[in-house]
């Protein structure tokens, strides 16, 4: 009896009830498996837009080399994990999706790179792996192997596990995306600085600002999906009545998951005074006849493109006329918003417009004094009560581009192919005593995903209805 048979150590569970093997199961664990090699695979969708990006980031950094990892899994509780999601420049360069990938761009004596996608390769067969270690094929599925992977991606693979060495032992200039990949940080520890680093880190995400055709695709697929599941949230409206706010974001998850990868983050499902927390998670409180409904969600494509959405719902189906008349006040300012959004106009211009249309409305219902709306937007007075920013661009992050120069983004113009959300809100919490008593507990959002045309702007969830009485004929049409 062998602990293993030959080759490198697998590594295997420390109280496995069966970790001696025989040299007889070895055997026969080792034969009669069928060739399951591909050879006819076609490139993934955006192979060439992938490859053209990787063409736009060698030019940027002529002479070094740059690497981008995807990450690794991430413990979930002793041996368990949270399900992988890659890095997102990695998904934007590669299109892989596949855990500890690393993408490196090693530099050419005549100019530009050559990219090769480093990832794992088929489980070894020879030392057992693929049954013995609990990451094994048998255990977590079949992988693709090098030459599969390079048709899929459109360009060389190499296995991952040799890069941390040989990435040690490389010499040049060199650049790495930081924060998901400690292992292959660390091979590059002493040939890398914060500074430089920070400057591939900030490039790319100022890459990701304008969307081509196959994003701008994805991302009108995702407010589709997303749709249907608002829908679906509407149907099951009694349901959640009779147990929680987490019958909302469970009916919501599985059209994510039907349609698409995952949710693209948490789901806001705030029923009552929860609507006035902007970022309620915890979805565990009740759902009651007569409050209102903010539901934040979006649906994450398999290619990992997300909406973000908010409708807030009457879950009677009815508006009062207390929150029909907040509500409104919130579709304005959208609508003011939204109207701005055009190539050329300034990125800060949509939410100075909706606020200027919330700060009127605040102050035409007394809850300022005598203050003009000029001197409350001069002073941010609204700001007790709309919190937020009204929008942030949207992409393969929710929050996407986040590392983009101020310049390049808040401070910036608009351009053709940039998303963004404009979600305009009020909030009157529940303890706010400078309100009348009626206002507290109510919180609106109401938030659409918009594309920047060539002439002004397509509203990518638009089917979703956003007027007061549309919403409750909708809802009325779904049984709510």
């Amino acid at each position: 009896m062998t602990e293993r048979t030959s080759g490198a150590p697998v590594e295997q569970r420390k109280n496995g009830l069966d970790r001696r093997i025989s040299d007889e199961l070895a055997a026969n664990m080792n034969e009669g498996w069928d060739d399951t090699e591909r050879d006819d695979l076609k490139p993934i969708a955006q192979a060439a837009h992938t490859a053209r990006r990787r063409a736009e980031l060698s030019a940027r950094f002529p002479g070094e080399r740059l690497v981008v990892p995807a990450g690794r899994l991430a413990v979930r509780a002793n041996d368990t994990y949270y399900r992988f999601r890659p890095s997102s420049d990695y998904v934007y360069l590669t299109g892989d999706q596949t855990e500890n990938g690393v993408l490196v761009l090693e530099p050419l004596d005549a100019g530009g790179h050559t990219a090769t996608a480093y990832v794992l390769p088929r489980s070894d067969r020879e030392n057992g792996e693929f049954w013995l270690s609990a990451r094994g094929e048998l255990w977590d599925g079949r992988r693709n192997s090098l030459g599969e992977n390079a048709q899929l991606l459109g360009l060389p693979c190499a296995d991952v596990r040799a890069l941390p060495q040989a990435l040690r032992e490389s010499t040049g200039p060199v650049r790495v995306l930081r924060g998901y990949d400690t292992v292959t940080e660390d091979a590059l520890t002493d040939k890398v600085t914060a500074e430089r680093d920070e400057e591939l880190r900030v490039f790319l995400s100022e890459m990701r600002r304008i969307k081509d055709d196959f994003e701008i695709a994805d991302l009108r697929f995702a407010c589709e999906a997303t749709a249907r599941g608002f829908e679906d949230v509407v149907r099951v409206l009694d349901k959640a009545q009779a147990t929680s706010e987490r019958y909302i974001e469970g009916t919501f998850f599985l059209r994510a998951r039907v349609e698409g990868n995952d949710v693209g983050y948490a789901s806001i499902c705030a029923s009552g005074p929860h609507a006035t927390t902007i970022h309620w998670v915890r979805n565990d409180g009740p759902v009651r006849p007569g409050d209102l409904l903010l539901l934040d969600a979006g649906v994450e494509t398999r290619n990992l493109y997300t909406a973000d959405i908010t409708r807030t719902l009457p879950v009677s189906g009815r508006f009062t006329p207390l929150q029909r008349k907040i509500y409104d006040a919130v579709y304005e300012a959208q609508e003011a918003g939204i109207a701005v959004v055009k190539p050329g106009a300034g990125y800060r211009e949509c939410h100075l417009e909706a606020q200027r249309v919330l700060a009127e409305h605040l102050v035409s219902w007394g809850l300022l004094g005598d203050l003009s709306v000029d001197k409350v937007l001069e002073l941010g007075l609204q700001r007790r009560w709309t919190m937020h920013g009204t929008g942030h661009m949207l992409g393969l992050d929710v929050h996407d581009c986040a590392a983009a120069r101020t310049e390049m983004y808040v401070q910036g113009t608009l351009e053709p192919g940039m998303v963004l959300t404009v979600e305009p809100g009020l909030y009157f919490q529940a303890d706010d005593l400078t309100v009348p008593e009626e206002y507290r507990g109510i919180g609106v959002r109401i938030e659409d995903d918009i594309l920047v045309t060539e002439s002004g702007n397509e509203n990518l969830s638009r089917s979703l209805p956003r007027r007061s009485a549309e919403v409750e004929t909708w809802m009325a049409g779904l049984g709510a």
